[in-house]
């Protein structure tokens, strides 16, 4: 018997390293942070939904066997009902409740947070199906897959997999190297020391759906379509560089950034952090000059964090806005306005 009411928390994520790889079968190092979203589901006897957004105090209702699209935070919402529906879970009606504390449109992924709170909270009261059999709660990955669907499909955003296995895998003191080939998510230490880590808001906003991110994804499937392969994971650097400009800028990127994420796994394993920093600013400049997803504000901010002592600094998220990530030594201060960021835990449900 499912119960009635359930509760689950989702954090938001910061890829240390390891940007648009994720859609193109290579690896990133992202970590789960404390700040997340949480949602209170109650089960409701008429089939149908109603969903408060308690931060920006507003509503949406809809029938469970509804179809009809909506946008923004209604449409993750609505994906993730029918998606569950879909998958064999007997949503009943729900009211739900969602409040959070990672900041949207920053390049923290509150998007994922809030499918992957969704999920879990809505999984519990759908457990019992339609048939007499119990329907098995979907592993991480099949949950990540699913919230995958809802970004593309609901949204309009073409994400990988990246930050919903982040939220879902997330693990205290970890980061999570990711290979989007195999799936495989393993845990690597993130020990910090005295070094902190950092974001600090560019001041713009960024939706992944509405930004150059979609286009970028284009532009990567046309450099396999040109070359007859399945992921840019297949080439190497002298066939990425025999693209059309700006395919093989794109290709590059993709090529040096999976390289970065191994050399940032063996620098953790030395505990080597300024390693790791001058890979932060590595992975920026071939953002910026290679997948040209850098904005001048974004820019501007990575400049001051260098010039405030920082030893490495890059664009975290999709890019085009939203937050820069920078490591400090010990001894040298952060801009007071920054907000230090630590690996937390995965997604869960709630007593």
């Amino acid at each position: 018997m499912a119960p009635e009411q359930s509760s689950a928390f989702a954090p938001g994520r910061v890829n240390l390293l390891g940007e648009h790889t994720d859609y193109n079968q290579g690896l990133a190092l992202p970590f789960a942070i404390a700040d997340g979203v949480t949602v209170h589901v109650r089960a409701r006897a008429d089939r149908r939904v109603q969903a408060s957004a308690c931060d920006l105090d507003e509503q949406d209702a809809f029938d469970v066997d509804s179809r009809e699209p909506s946008s923004g935070w209604r449409a993750f919402v609505r994906g993730v009902v029918a998606e569950l529906s879909d998958a064999g879970f007997a949503i009943p009606g729900a009211s739900i409740e969602i409040a959070g504390s990672v900041q949207q449109g920053a390049g923290l992924s509150s998007s994922a947070a809030l499918e992957v709170a969704l999920s879990l909270a809505l999984m519990e009261i759908g457990a019992t199906a339609e048939s007499d059999d119990a329907q098995r709660p979907l592993t991480r990955i099949e949950t990540a897959q699913l919230c995958k669907r809802v970004e593309n499909d609901w949204v309009g955003a073409q994400t990988g997999l990246l930050d919903q296995l982040a939220s879902l895998y997330g693990a205290p003191e970890h980061a999570l190297r990711i290979d989007f080939r195999t799936l495989d998510v393993a845990p690597v230490p993130l020990a910090l020391g005295d070094w902190r880590m950092v974001v600090l808001d560019s001041g713009e906003r960024h939706a992944n759906a509405a930004s150059g991110y979609n286009e970028r994804r284009r532009e990567c499937a046309r450099a396999c379509e040109l070359l007859g392969v399945q992921s840019l994971r297949e080439l190497d650097f002298e066939q990425a560089a025999a693209l059309p400009t700006p395919l093989d800028l794109r290709a590059l990127h993709v090529l040096g950034e999976n390289q970065r994420v191994e050399e940032a796994v063996n620098a953790l394993s030395r505990e080597d952090l300024s390693a790791v920093a001058q890979l932060l600013s590595a992975s920026h400049q071939s953002l910026r000059d290679l997948f040209s997803s850098s904005t001048p504000a974004v820019e501007t901010t990575v400049e001051r964090l260098i010039g405030d002592g920082a030893a490495g600094a890059r664009m975290v998220g999709g890019g085009f806005g939203g937050n820069v990530l920078a490591l400090f030594a010990p001894g040298v201060q952060p801009p007071s306005e920054a907000r230090e960021v630590k690996p937390g835990p995965g997604a869960h449900l709630l007593a």
